[in-house]
């Protein structure tokens, strides 16, 4: 899915517009009064302030909302905030969906970027955007690699991102098709589509538990046009569907772990028990149930019996959601301003 930034901006302003006609007449801002937004935004940006990054991506939906007449000011730019409003015990924040990212509580002066004084509670939230992380040490295959190389955003963390793990399995089995003769003796042509083949019906395929993987059959005959998938050639199926499930399971949990590891939280010291609590959240995560088991497990295998005790992943159903509106009501213009 390609489209210019405008349109996309457009579509936002739309969407909160459409929002705003159903609020009841209690929510309803004071005259002279604006409303005021936190914005999510789940791509990188170099963040200036609270309510600003480069591209100003707040600027462009100001510019949007401005265009329908839209009086909304942005309070507040987020991407992962909320998982510690309600647990003060959370570390980390991860969110595996379509894409991927974390955030971390770091001690401030352990920060060589920053630069004024500390604030008063003595610690930062590190917007990681592990999106972007690559390097020559991960683990990849070449299909990995050719999808990264024909991919609008090359260089972005595919292989843990949900977009992405459907066209991994697709990739294969193109190849098994043409050197193999998986399907017979022709490619069906619609397996050389990128992205017609989407995580969701990976995870679908991957939880069949029927004893003729019917699931898999059905898919394969709606999605691609294969009717006539044996029994062997779908157990085959699911097998590669754990494959890379567990292959980017086991680097989301890699990457979590980093973060314990930067934190010193990763091993057990001395009549110590630092309890961290890491909240995860994303479609990924929750719908796709063996993937967050195989990372789950993952996990408490890198940590070891001892430490594992001492940390929980616990589920925060739109952390990001929810983090935007808290910045955005801690930040609002309207702070001890008495309402008339």
């Amino acid at each position: 899915m390609t489209g210019t930034s405008e349109a996309l901006f457009d579509f936002i302003a739309e969407a909160l517009a459409k929002f705003v006609a159903t609020e009841g007449e209690g929510f309803h801002p004071a005259l002279g009064r604006q409303r005021e937004l936190g914005f999510t935004f789940s791509f990188p940006v170099r963040q200036l302030s609270i309510s600003s990054g480069r591209q100003d991506v707040v600027g462009e939906l100001t510019k949007s909302m401005e265009k329908i007449g839209l009086d909304m000011r942005v309070a507040a730019l987020e991407h992962l905030a909320g998982g510690r409003y309600h647990n003060q015990d959370v570390t980390a924040a991860v969110i595996l969906g379509t894409g991927t990212n974390a955030a971390y509580v770091e001690r401030a002066h352990a920060i060589p970027k920053w630069h004024g004084l500390l604030p008063k509670s003595g610690e930062m939230v590190i917007n990681m955007e592990w999106g972007n992380f690559w390097s020559s040490h991960l683990p990849l295959t070449e299909y990995d690699q050719a999808l990264d190389a024909e991919s609008l955003n090359p260089g972005e963390q595919k292989i843990i991102s949900g977009m992405y793990l459907g066209d991994i399995v697709r990739r294969v089995l193109c190849r098994m098709a043409e050197e193999a003769a998986f399907f017979g003796d022709t490619v069906p042509p619609k397996l050389s589509i990128p992205f017609i083949l989407r995580t969701p019906d990976m995870s679908a395929m991957h939880h069949d538990t029927s004893p003729d993987l019917r699931v898999v059959g059905r898919k394969y005959k709606d999605i691609l046009e294969i009717s006539n998938t044996s029994l062997k050639m779908r157990k085959v199926i699911v097998e590669l569907c754990d494959i890379v499930a567990t292959h980017g399971a086991r680097l989301s949990a890699a990457g979590i772990f980093g973060i314990l590891k930067k934190l010193e939280r990763e091993t057990a010291r001395d009549g110590e028990k630092l309890k961290s609590v890491m909240a995860l959240d994303g479609g990924l995560y929750d719908h796709y149930t063996k993937f967050s088991t195989c990372m789950e497990s993952t996990f408490k295998e890198l940590l070891g019996g001892e430490v594992a005790e001492n940390i929980v992943i616990e589920h925060s159903n739109d952390g990001s959601g929810i983090g935007a509106a808290l910045l955005a009501a801690s930040h609002s213009q309207y702070l001890g301003v008495e309402e008339s």
